[in-house]
């Protein structure tokens, strides 16, 4: 552990840090910012209330829509003077979202991610190539700092330049890759094509930390079979700090939410009840040590679940399941509830199916179509009909199966599918 003292504290403990922690955070941004006062005050709430951790239900919700609506500085708790950093999402479907850090946050947000490589076996011996990307997104710098924090050392490559990744691979000797779960297996494709000289488990190369986007167990698999490493999930929001929020240990069941520094909720997505551990939801985060840009119960839009086991590693901070989709992107084909990762989970399990997918969602009248788009292997593509069509009936009959849905599936050659240097584009939704 990296922080051994507050990583394995005893929950009794921990709870106590934490509303001590909850009253400086929420009066702090009460007392700093006009948004949450409006808020607070609008709701009959005053920091003064805060007298335990269920409290905090009496404080209305932080939403992604007014955190564009404050865009850029309308959510800052301190002067610009004392804000070193900003990162925002990208925009693309709105204004960007906006996140300040002072000093005190930079240096939190590296020891997290210290903690999380840490957690994955990682040590000041190790070479970590962060082939994240840099600049405003979050992932780049959030583990470039991170890695120097731990005392490893860091190979700054950013996303892109596939072949020269795999150059430094070799010739760095880097022992750790930090990237996207997709780009990953971009990684893997395009060394088997273009580089047949280099060899994964030939290299020094011995584990991974993915996140940035939902990947499945069977994600997991393909990857750690092809390039012979152990890989771990690392998740985050740049609205809550960035990734560092939680990480799988060594038991790689379920990702440890670093409570000292978060306040996590389980709650319906449709009514914001709150739910109880093991309940699955969406999860709320509450920041406890942030000083630049506080976040009071934002509502993330994740779907997961939170609950406590005895942890092998020693760590007992309250875990998270794998993330499995976002509740706005829920696909709603026909009154049935479909996450992106449940199709993935459903395609990784058939032979002959390659990582590499896209859904296609559109509506005729005024019923939903679906259609799964998938790469398959080349053997098998170039083979004769009656075997495509016996794959596609196969993949068709698993999708009515288990998720009850009718999907048109579309069987694609190797490498057609566009890929992605960061985030997959996994759905192209049509209807909007």
């Amino acid at each position: 552990m990296f922080n051994p003292d507050f990583e394995s504290m005893p929950v009794t403990k921990l709870k106590e840090l934490q509303l001590e922690r909850l009253k400086w955070s929420v009066r702090h941004a009460y007392e700093n910012n006009a948004v949450y006062k409006r808020k607070f005050d609008a709701a009959g709430f005053h920091p003064d209330q805060l007298k335990s951790l269920d409290d905090l239900r009496r404080v209305p919700f932080l939403t992604k829509h007014e955190m564009r609506e404050a865009s850029p500085f309308g959510l800052f708790a301190k002067p610009m003077k004392d804000v070193v950093r900003l990162h925002s999402s990208s925009g693309t479907t709105g204004n960007a979202t906006v996140v300040g850090y002072t000093r005190q946050d930079l240096d939190t947000w590296a020891t997290l991610i210290a903690r999380c490589l840490s957690a994955c076996g990682a040590t000041e011996e190790d070479i970590v190539q962060v082939a994240y990307g840099y600049g405003l997104f979050t992932g780049g710098l959030g583990l470039h700092y991170g890695v120097e924090k731990l005392g490893a050392t860091a190979v700054p490559i950013s996303g892109g330049n596939t072949d020269r990744q795999l150059m430094l691979i070799r010739d760095y000797g880097t022992t750790m890759l930090a990237c996207t779960p997709s780009y990953a297996i971009n990684m893997i494709d395009f060394a088997a094509k273009q580089m047949p000289d280099f060899d994964f488990k030939k290299s020094k190369l011995r584990r991974a930390i993915f996140g940035a986007e939902p990947w499945t167990e069977a994600m997991r698999k393909e990857i750690e079979t092809r390039m012979g490493i152990d890989a771990y999930d690392i998740y985050g929001l740049s609205e809550v700090m960035g990734p560092g929020v939680s990480n799988e240990c060594s038991a790689k069941q379920g990702l440890h939410v670093f409570e000292d520094h978060f306040l996590v909720e389980i709650i319906d997505p449709e009514t914001g009840e709150v739910l109880p551990e093991g309940s699955l939801g969406e999860i709320v985060y509450t920041s406890l040590t942030k000083e630049a840009c506080p976040v009071i119960r934002y509502r993330s839009r994740d779907i997961t679940r939170l609950y406590r086991d005895v942890c092998s590693c020693g760590r007992t901070h309250i875990k998270m399941d794998k993330v499995t989709g976002r509740s706005d992107d829920m696909l709603i084909i026909r009154g049935v509830n479909v996450f992106p990762s449940q199709i993935e989970t459903i395609l990784m399990e058939i032979e002959g199916v390659e990582p590499h997918y896209q859904i296609i969602v559109d509506r005729k009248g005024t019923m939903d179509d679906i259609e799964v788009m998938v790469e398959v292997e080349e053997a098998i593509f170039s083979d004769e009909l009656k075997v495509m069509n016996a794959l596609r009936d196969r993949i068709t009959n698993r999708f009515r199966s288990v998720l009850g849905i009718s999907a048109k599936v579309t069987l694609a050659e190797p490498s057609s599918i566009a890929r992605s240097q960061g985030k997959a584009q996994r759905v192209i939704d049509k209807r909007k």
